[in-house]
This record gives C-alpha cells, structure tokens and sequence, in this order.
C-alpha cells in the first residue's frame, strides 16, 4: 500500500495535487518495478484518476503488467456504507455498496441498487446520495479548515483493500472496487 503525497486543502482541486504527487508516486512505483516487480500496489495517491493511468504507463514501458496498479478507492465504499446506514437504520454489516468509476466527484459512482438496505430509495434519495458520496472528501478538507484530509478513514479504507488483496491471494474469494487498467479496447479504460 502506498499512502504518500500531499493532502488536499480547502479550495484546491485534485488536479493542484498532481505534479508534487504524481512525482512522489513515480519515484515508489519506480522502486516497485525494480525491487519487488510482481506485488501488487495499491496507490492511495490522489489525484487516483491521473496518478493510476500515468504509473500504469510506467509499468507497461517496464514490461510489467499494469493490472498490479490499483487506485484504492475503498474510502468512497466506506462513506457510502455509512450513508446509507444512516438514511436507513439497517445493520451496517449487512451494508457493501459498490462504487464504480474513479476517485473524483463526478466519477465516483455509487451502485446504490446494488443493496438490499437501500431499495426503497426514491431517485431523488438516490441522487442526493450520489452527491453526498461525490462530495463527501472536499466536506473534509473544509471541515478541517486546512489542517489536513480524511485521514483515519483513509487509513480504515487502505487497510480494508489490503486485507482483500491479502484474502484474494490466499485464495479467499473477495470483492473490493478499486481504480484499475481494463482492456484497451473498452470505451473506458480505466474503471
């Protein structure tokens, strides 16, 4: 797992993180293509909609496969699960919505029908939601008025991905999203 770079602050966008942070991540996936070339890396480095493609690039000019290039994206599964629980009251254990897409507003895509917990959710709920889930990290950074991001429930969705990284390699069948490489012939390829 590799938390690195520089938080956001109140009124910068992703893409002002993206030259000290893109950076950051070469020089790590760099070290990775050399030292350890067939882990598996999940970046926590935003912007993870630019970060992933440009160091999956990188592997790919290694002759690595790219597919070991993930943009955890758990925390937008983590905001979701506990919104939902909010709205609705039901077990939290019980709650996985799946969130499609990227890590950024308007790509992050929240599979709301997915879950038992939220069928009865009018369109109207189911948008105000998506919203709240789009939304939900730049809520943070204001909240916190400049002294840092979504921290401890970045570290909580960090090690829900690696804990289903683990399970997945020990041959325990397990699902978690996450901002990854698909075909170069889908419409969209990164997802």
């Amino acid at each position: 797992l590799v938390p690195a770079g520089m938080p956001r602050k109140p009124g910068m966008t992703r893409a002002d993180l993206l030259g000290v942070n893109a950076g950051i991540a070469k020089n790590i996936v760099e070290a990775c293509a050399k030292y350890c070339p067939n882990a598996i890396l999940g970046l926590i480095v935003n912007p993870v909609n630019s970060v992933v493609p440009a160091m999956c690039e990188l592997y790919k000019k290694a002759g690595l496969d790219p597919k070991k290039i993930c943009g955890v994206t758990s925390l937008d599964i983590v905001r979701a699960n506990k919104f939902v629980y909010e709205a609705t009251g039901a077990d939290l254990a019980g709650i996985d919505v799946p969130v499609v897409g990227g890590h950024a507003g308007a790509t992050i895509l929240p599979l709301f029908s997915k879950v038992p917990a939220a069928k009865d959710f009018t369109p109207e709920q189911v948008e105000a939601m998506d919203k709240h889930v789009q939304d939900a990290g730049t809520d943070v950074v204001n909240a916190k008025g400049g002294k840092g991001s979504a921290t401890l429930s970045m570290a909580y969705a960090g090690a829900k991905f690696g804990n289903a990284v683990l399970c997945g390699l020990a041959g325990i069948e397990t699902t978690e999203c996450a901002y990854v490489i698909r075909g170069s012939k889908e419409q969209l390829p990164y997802l």
